[in-house]
This record gives structure tokens, C-alpha cells and sequence, in this order.
């Protein structure tokens, strides 16, 4: 029941399928409200009713696919607690894709084959929206132990037209008098005519008999006319018409085809104008395209040769910028190579006019000077005693000679030396 008209390909289920979802919806919105989904749903959530249609697709009543999914949800969740399983109800901004797999998950529990992805239920609305919602109403509906009966349909009597005759207007006269004494609420100026045919046969059957003497009338013409009068515009013979005979739709047909034939000869005729029209347009179109044309040749060709100057002037536009674009490659390599240069200068700079090195000079020349008077010093003392040290030698070397008795030419030689 559930796969009928959903699954295998459209050529297979034949044209009737496409519709068959209407069906469905129209089917699940029953039992939701055998369900009271009115009380424990929308009044609830304060959501309007839904529609025969509503799950059936989004452009069709031109919904919200937000709206709608977020309202199967709802109602899904709703049907899973009421089929008997504990189900947390989906709040407005949850995981889309989370909550069609556990509702999918939940249908699975149920024993119901699942041949489709999460994604087709996304949209909101379509076949599976429905066959989803119709499996987790019968579930819910079982539980509770509803159940569905097989339909009996009512015999079908065939009703045929009755014909009133000219004997029979005495028995119409009587049922008319009862009609207007007690009028029916409901079917107020309504004929009965199943009771007026067996009324009428009822008449005829008595009235068979050959009576004994001559019926005379004893009505007045004036006050039968007079009533007459009064009665007739209570007199509406209606006929129950079944729209399930075939008859009534071969005459919408013929009405329908009837109805088209007429109004097609209108719209031809107003359609053969129209295309009359609309060729003598073009026509004027055409020629006066042409005429402009020939008016505007020497303004295209000029055109043309300028448009042609534009594309060697693009042309030699972009050769000039790429030189433009390798000269200022080259001006930056340039001024980083400036920037060095200037930055080294101002150290330098800076280095230049720091007096501490002077400082520094001036003190190690100070100092200088100051080793040079101690050695001037130093060297004044050695040379002192270097001569002292001549001095006690030469004494030392008189003495020595003295001492040991020198020849006189020994001691001239020597006192020479010295």
C-alpha cells in the first residue's frame, strides 16, 4: 500500500502515478485527524491547519521549505511517541540531517523497508514527506487500535424519467396540495419523484375499473386556475444527478466541446488578425532595417576603422605598459640600492660627529706624554749610573795599575788610552 505509486521509474508506475501523492496526503491527513493532531499538535505549537495539499511540494502552494520541514518534524516526532517509542521532540534549529536519520532510524524500528537517502527528505515536501508520515500514522493508529473497515458501498438504483400524462394531473394537483401544506425544510419546492411515479401507478390502477356512472367534475375552472397560479412557482422537478454516470460526463464533454468550437471561431478569426498584424510589422521592420542600414554605411565603416585604431591602440597601450611595468621594477631595485647607500651615510654621519674618539685621543696622547717624561726619566737614571759604573771601572783600572807597578811607557800608553 505504502510503495504503490512511489517507487520505480515513471514510465513503469504509468501516468496516473505522478498524482498519486495528492492521494496520499489526502489519506494522511484523515488520520492525523483521527488522531487529534488539532489538540496535541498545532494548538500546541500554535500552527495553523494544514491543507489537503500541503506536503505534496513547495511551488504547488508556494510554502516555505523551512517551514515545511520544520512542521514534518513536528508531526513525525509526534507519531513516533504516539505509535509507543520514546522520541525527543526537534526544535526549530537543530541538524537537519540529524534529525532525518533518527526519524529515519525510528521508521526502521518499526519493521518499515526503507529504500531512500536522508537528502529526499530535506526538501519538506514530495512522496517521501508523505509516505513517511502515512507509515508512522498507521503505527500510531494501531496502537490505539484503530483499525479500518472495508467501505460498503450503497446499491446503485437506476432512476428513470417519468413521464406525466394528461389523466394523471388530478393525482399532481393532490400531491402538490400535501407539498405545500408540509414544506421539507431541507428540500423546500422538491418533487419526489420516485413517490409521485408510485402514487401515479397507484392511481392508475384504481381508476382502471370502469366506474358505474359518469365522472363529473366538481371543481371551479376559476379557483383550480387560481391555485394553479399560486403552485406553479413551488413547482421545480429536480433531479438527483450521480456523478458517478457516464452519461452526465459525455454531456459535459459535448457541452465543453460545444463551448470550445464556439469560441474558437471568435479567437481564429481575432488570431488571424493578429497574425496579420504582427507580419505587416515585421514587414515595416524589415524594410525600415534596411533603409537604415543603407543610410548609416559610411557612419559603420567609419566605425569599423576606428574600432580597428582602438585595438592597435590597446595593443601598443599594453606593449608601453609592460616597459612601464620592467622600468619601475628596475626604479625600485634603484632606490632600495638609494636607501642602503643613505643609510650607511648616516652611520657614518653619526659616527663623524661623536667627539668621543677625540676624547679618547687627547687622553692616550696625555698618557703618552706621561710614559715618555718617566722614561725621559728612566733613561737619565741608567745613563747616570751607566757612567757612574765607567767611572769606578776607570778608578778601579788606575788602581790596578798603580798597584802593580807599571813601566812608565805601559802607564803613558795607558794614561793615551784614556
Amino acid at each position: 500500500m505504502a510503495d504503490d505509486g512511489r517507487r520505480g521509474d515513471e514510465d513503469d508506475r504509468g501516468p496516473g502515478a505522478v498524482y498519486q501523492v495528492f492521494v496520499k496526503m489526502e489519506s494522511l491527513l484523515e488520520k492525523l485527524k483521527l488522531l487529534n493532531y488539532e489538540d496535541e499538535v498545532l494548538h500546541k505549537h500554535n500552527m495553523k491547519n494544514l491543507s489537503r495539499h500541503y506536503f505534496v511540494s513547495s511551488p504547488y502552494l508556494g510554502l516555505n521549505p523551512g517551514e515545511q520541514f520544520y512542521m514534518f518534524t513536528i508531526i513525525a516526532a509526534w507519531l513516533i511517541n504516539a505509535a509507543g517509542r520514546l522520541f525527543t521532540e526537534p526544535q526549530e534549529y537543530d541538524e537537519p540531517n540529524a534529525t532525518v536519520s533518527n526519524i529515519l532510524a525510528e521508521l526502521r524500528a518499526f519493521g518499515v523497508k526503507v529504500d531512500f537517502p536522508p537528502s529526499k527528505l530535506k526538501s519538506g515536501s514530495g512522496e517521501y514527506i508523505c509516505f513517511v508520515l502515512d507509515q508512522l500514522a498507521d503505527k500510531a493508529l494501531s496502537k490505539r487500535g484503530f483499525s479500518f473497515k472495508k467501505p460498503i458501498y450503497p446499491t446503485e438504483s437506476t432512476e428513470e424519467e417519468s413521464v406525466m400524462e394528461d389523466d394523471a394531473e388530478l393525482t399532481l394537483s393532490k400531491v402538490e396540495e400535501e407539498m405545500v401544506e408540509e414544506p421539507d425544510e431541507e428540500e423546500e419546492n422538491v418533487v419526489d419523484l420516485e413517490a409521485l411515479k408510485l402514487r401515479t401507478t397507484h392511481t392508475e390502477t384504481e381508476t382502471s375499473s370502469k366506474p358505474d356512472e359518469i365522472l363529473e367534475s366538481t371543481v371551479d375552472a376559476a379557483e383550480w386556475n387560481l391555485e394553479l397560479e399560486r403552485v406553479v412557482p413551488q413547482l421545480k422537478v429536480t433531479f438527483r444527478t450521480d456523478n458517478k454516470d457516464w452519461r452526465i460526463h459525455v454531456d459535459q464533454m459535448h457541452q465543453h466541446r460545444d463551448a470550445i468550437k464556439s469560441s474558437l471561431k471568435d479567437t481564429k478569426s481575432y488570431l488571424d488578425k493578429l497574425q496579420e498584424d504582427i507580419g505587416k510589422t515585421l514587414e515595416k521592420v524589415s524594410s525600415r532595417e534596411k533603409y537604415i542600414n543603407n543610410q548609416l554605411e559610411h557612419l559603420i565603416q567609419e566605425y569599423r576603422n576606428a574600432h580597428a585604431k582602438l585595438s592597435e591602440a590597446k595593443e601598443r597601450y599594453q606593449q608601453a605598459s609592460g616597459r612601464v611595468t620592467e622600468k619601475i621594477r628596475i626604479l625600485a631595485e634603484i632606490s632600495e640600492e638609494l636607501d642602503k647607500v643613505k643609510q650607511e651615510m648616516e652611520e657614518k654621519g653619526s659616527s663623524m660627529s661623536d667627539g668621543a674618539p677625540v676624547v679618547k685621543i687627547k687622553q692616550s696622547l696625555t698618557k703618552l706624554k706621561q710614559e715618555i717624561v718617566q722614561m725621559d726619566v728612566r733613561i737619565g737614571v741608567i745613563e747616570h749610573t751607566l757612567l757612574q759604573a765607567k767611572l769606578r771601572e776607570k778608578s778601579n783600572m788606575t788602581r790596578d795599575m798603580h798597584a802593580t807597578n807599571i813601566p812608565e811607557y805601559a802607564a803613558g800608553d795607558a794614561s793615551t788610552f784614556v
